[in-house]
């Protein structure tokens, strides 16, 4: 484990604090809209895990294609001239996160398809993910603004909060 925070503490050194609140951002965007997709393709596809991973799977890179256009046209408009194909690749990289946050959940859907989970159990297990990295998100933010154990509360509570009324839609929806 050691390594591994390691390796993730050299990362996150490399990155910018504008860049790393970006990528924050972009995590707990894609981890909000990924709940959501699960809410409602669990409710459409109540047995077809298949299904709600690829249904998870494609709106996750939809939104992270629609990201990288607005802001390329945005950013072309505010510094008035056409971006390079380098600033457009380098921007879907940081845009990237949207997409990467749909890993864990689609991970436990994909088991759910391949018959290694029930899809119910699946689909409890991408809520599961999915809530577990908005707390370790929460967490990073705090470590990095380097607030105390209430505003740590704060931020971590505020994340669960949103994912928590994506997996009571689900409960409403479902029943």
């Amino acid at each position: 484990m050691g390594d591994v925070r390691g390796r993730w503490g050299r990362r996150l050194g490399r990155l910018s604090r504008s860049a790393l609140g970006e990528r924050l951002g972009g995590f707990i965007y894609g981890t909000i809209v990924v709940l959501a997709v699960v809410a409602a393709g669990a409710r459409a596809y109540p047995d077809d895990a298949g299904r709600i991973a690829a249904l998870v799977a494609v709106t996750s890179a939809v939104f992270w294609l629609a990201h990288v256009y607005a802001h390329g046209l945005a950013r072309s408009v505010a510094e008035d001239r056409h971006l390079t194909f380098a600033e457009l690749r380098s921007l879907a990289a940081r845009e990237g996160s949207i997409v990467e946050a749909a890993v864990p959940p689609v991970a436990a859907l994909v088991l759910g398809a391949l018959g290694v989970l029930s899809t119910r159990t699946a689909v409890w297990a991408a809520f599961g993910l999915g809530l577990a990295v908005l707390v370790g998100l929460g967490l990073t933010f705090a470590r990095i603004e380097r607030l105390g154990r209430l505003g740590t509360c704060a931020v971590v509570g505020a994340n669960l909060a949103l994912g928590a009324a994506l997996v009571a839609l689900k409960l409403v929806v479902a029943h």
